[in-house]
Formats: C-alpha cells, structure tokens, sequence
C-alpha cells in the first residue's frame, strides 16, 4: 500500500513540474539525427513532447529546463518492430515459424489481454472441431491492441531502460491474431496515451500443426488454403456491401463479417518466413494475396539465395534478433542437422548480408526484454559485419519507415515526437550508460542498477522533469 502511496505521489510531482517546466534543452552534446549529419555539438530542445529545435546554434529558452550535455550523446529512441510489449502477462512476439519450421522454432504467443475475447473461439473449436474456412478456425483478425494495452506491463521498463521507447504491439494468437499499433513505452495512467497510430498491419501465422479440436486447417496446405480462402471471402464481401451501399433499394441487406471487417481494416499483412524455402512461399502467398505485406523471422537471410529473393521481391524484411542456439533442454544425443548448425553459425550475418544488398530491414526483440540481452544480440550482429550505422538505423528510421510512421518517430528532426535516448559513451558499446530517456518529452531515469547499456535493472521516473 505505502510502495502505491509513493509511485502515485511521484506522478503527481511529475504532472506539477512538468507545468512548470514546459520545455527541455540538451546543450553541447553531440546529436545523431540519424536522418541526417552528426551534429558534433549541438543543442536540441522539446517543447510539449515534440522537438522543437535542434541544430549548432539553437539558443536555449527562458523558460527550459537545462540539461548539459558535455561527453553526452543523444540518439532517436530506439523502435522494437514487432512486439508484445504493452500487454500485460503477455508472452513475446512469436518467432516465424511455418510448416515444420525446425529445432527451436517457436511457438505462437498468447498475449493475456486477448485472451478473453479468444476464449468463445477456442472453446467452440474444441467441443466442434472446424470444417473448413467457413468456421473461421483461430481467427480475432477485429481485435485491435490498442484497445487492449496496459501500462502496467513490466516490460515497458525494463525496455526502457534499454533505449527503447516506441513499440509496433501485435496480438499473437491464432492465424489472423489481429491489428497492430504502433505504440510509445510510457508511463500513464491510461492505455489510450500509448497509442500513436493503430491500425498499422494484421499479424499472420502459418503451422503445419493440428487446428484446435483435430480440425481444419490440420496441415500446411491446409493453413495456407484458409488464408487465401479469406481474402477471397473478403473481396466478394467489400463487392457486396459497395453494392448494396450504392443502391439498397430491392437488394438483401448483406451479413455483417466482424472477421472479414477485421481483415479489410488492416492496411498490410504480417507473413511468418524463416528458412529460405517460407519466404519464397510467402512472396508467392503475398502475390496472389494482392496485399501489402511484411516478412518477419528471417532467420536463413544470411543465405545469398534468400536475399535474392527479397531483393527481387522488394519487400522488407522484420529481422528477429535472438539468434538461434540450441535448446538447454535438447536432449544431448540428439544430432543436430547440418544445416541447423550452419544458421546458428551465421544468422548473425544477415543484416550485414541484407544492408549489402540494399533490403530493407528492421530489428525485433522476439522476447529479448533484459537489457544485457538486447545490448549482446546487437553486439553479435556487428561482430557479424553490420556497421553501427545500420544497426541503429534498423532500430529506429527504418522501423518507422516500414509501419508509415516516419514522419513523426525515428530520428531527430523538428517536429517530430521528443522520442530521446541520451548516452555517456556510443550506444552499442560495452561499458556505454544510459543517462536518461524521453518519451513524449517526458524524461526518465534508469535505476542505478541498470544504467550500464550491458545491466539488468528497470527505470524510474525522474519526478523532477517530467513533462
């Protein structure tokens, strides 16, 4: 009771000063735009959670709130571009996995904030198993997770404390799971000041396991089959309503599809493809699809082949950066295939191989929440030959490329969300601390524990700045 009295006392010494300081300034700090030049020394100011000056000779306001910034460096905050973050007890985006998907692949996650709104389908499809894609087996393509988030996910914190401060949250469960947001890591006391865009795409996942019940779809054909029948159903279904919208006068009124609105609501289709094999499948899915569409996984994209494809196609990719090893559980007799132990050698190499090649791509987190695990999955892709550049760049301007953000999140320039990560020392480096965070504007301290880049720990609020 005494631990809620003090947090709740600190927002509201946050909410206070914050009127009294409506503008923050970084001065002499060196500033990467990201979208631009470094600025070696410059000074950048946020006024009301947007950036409203940053350059070598912007004068700090009257009324700002002064941060020195020698030895300091502020980056765009970072972007995780396919997460569950934002839903409480909800597990990771799951890895891409379709048809047998191979020794470590996982598992769909199941966000606890969606459960309840799945649990009819489940129960039904358990009892009267689906027999074919008029049942709509494992689809929520209506649920959107901004109507879902909680800021009272842990991991919002902890993500923090990594340079992290926006999230594109997914709904992971079932087939068509549902529409994504792209959403900022703050605190607050309600879930609506999270959201900066929603709806931004409809996560897909595609298994060769059995359906829930024994039911369709029971293989990957099956899955396959279902996803193209909904678009199918889908496009006769917007036919029949533009119709009757136009002239109802003597037709039957068509029935309302809360599934099928779902899908046409979504503006891109997330599709799963790891080994090189799912990505051609899912360009040829996409294709006959006619949707817009993003790959995620990526796991074979060290393979020139793969990147062909990509390249060929002109599709981004949604890189996973936990990197596959093998299982602690795995029994230690078990032979591991050769091609197994090739992608766990070199799946750290892809984003080199992809930047070379001019795909574009995006990094996501894929249940790495821990800010020693982000920092070393990183690490590993810049030992693999990935520039720092380019790594940052897929952590922030890119991601916001990809989901249409662009304009408001991913690197520094007037205008767009006062989204911060400041820094003593550069950003992927061992020893580098996290100083402070801004999301919105609003200023945030790493706990003690957890100001080294390579830590474990959670933030805190910084009541003082809050804005």
């Amino acid at each position: 009771m005494k631990k809620k009295l003090v947090t709740a006392l600190l927002l509201c010494c946050g909410l206070v000063l914050a009127q009294s300081h409506p503008a923050v300034a970084i001065r002499n700090a060196k500033i990467v735009t990201v979208s631009g030049p470094v600025i070696n020394k410059g000074t950048l100011v946020v006024r009301n959670g947007l950036i409203e000056a940053v350059g070598e000779n912007v004068a700090v306001p009257a009324d700002a709130m002064l941060v020195e910034g020698e030895g300091l460096t502020v980056y765009p905050g970072l972007i995780d571009a396919l997460s569950t973050w934002g839903q409480a007890g909800a597990p990771p985006a799951a890895a891409a996995t379709t048809g047998r998907g191979g020794r470590g692949a996982a598992t769909p996650a199941t966000p606890a904030t969606t459960a309840a709104q799945v649990m009819t389908a489940i129960a039904s499809t358990a009892t009267a198993p689906a027999r074919g894609p008029e049942d709509r087996p494992q689809t929520t393509s209506w649920i959107k997770i901004a109507d879902e988030l909680s800021p009272t996910d842990r991991r919002i914190e902890s993500a923090r404390s990594a340079g992290f401060t926006t999230a594109i949250t997914f709904p992971t469960r079932g087939i068509f799971a549902g529409q994504g947001a792209v959403i900022d890591l703050l605190t607050a006391e309600k879930p609506g000041e999270l959201v900066i865009n929603s709806p931004v795409g409809q996560y897909i996942s595609i298994g060769a396991g059995r359906g829930f019940g024994g039911g369709f779809p029971a293989s990957l054909m099956g899955y396959i089959a279902y996803v193209r029948q909904i678009y199918l159903d889908a496009e006769h279904y917007k036919l029949v309503k533009d119709a009757y919208a136009k002239n109802p006068n003597g037709m039957k009124r068509p029935e309302y599809d809360r599934a099928l609105e779902g899908v046409l609501d979504s503006p891109r289709i997330l599709l799963p493809a790891n080994r090189m094999v799912e990505i051609d499948r899912m360009i040829h899915l996409a294709a006959d699809l006619k949707q817009p569409f993003i790959l995620y996984g990526g796991r074979e994209t060290y393979r020139p082949e793969a990147v062909e494809l990509l390249k060929k196609a002109n599709v981004a990719m949604l890189l996973s950066i936990k990197w596959p090893e093998k299982n602690r559980d795995a029994d230690p007799d078990e032979v591991d295939s050769m091609r197994t132990l090739e992608t766990r050698d070199k799946a750290a190499s892809a984003p080199a191989m992809l930047q070379k090649a001019g795909v574009k791509f995006a990094f996501y987190s894929d249940g790495l929440d821990a800010p020693r695990d982000l920092q070393a999955a990183v690490k590993k892709a810049l030992d693999a030959g990935l520039s720092r550049e380019d790594a940052l760049r897929a952590l922030t301007l890119t991601p916001a490329e990809i989901f249409k953000v662009s304009d408001r999140l991913g690197s520094i320039e007037k205008g767009k969300i006062g989204n911060l990560v400041v820094t003593r020392g550069e950003i992927f480096d061992d020893r580098t601390k996290v100083e402070m965070i801004f999301v919105d504007g609003r200023k945030y301290t790493p706990a003690v524990e957890a100001m080294p880049m390579g830590g474990r720990g959670t933030p805190t609020v910084d009541p003082g700045v809050n804005q």
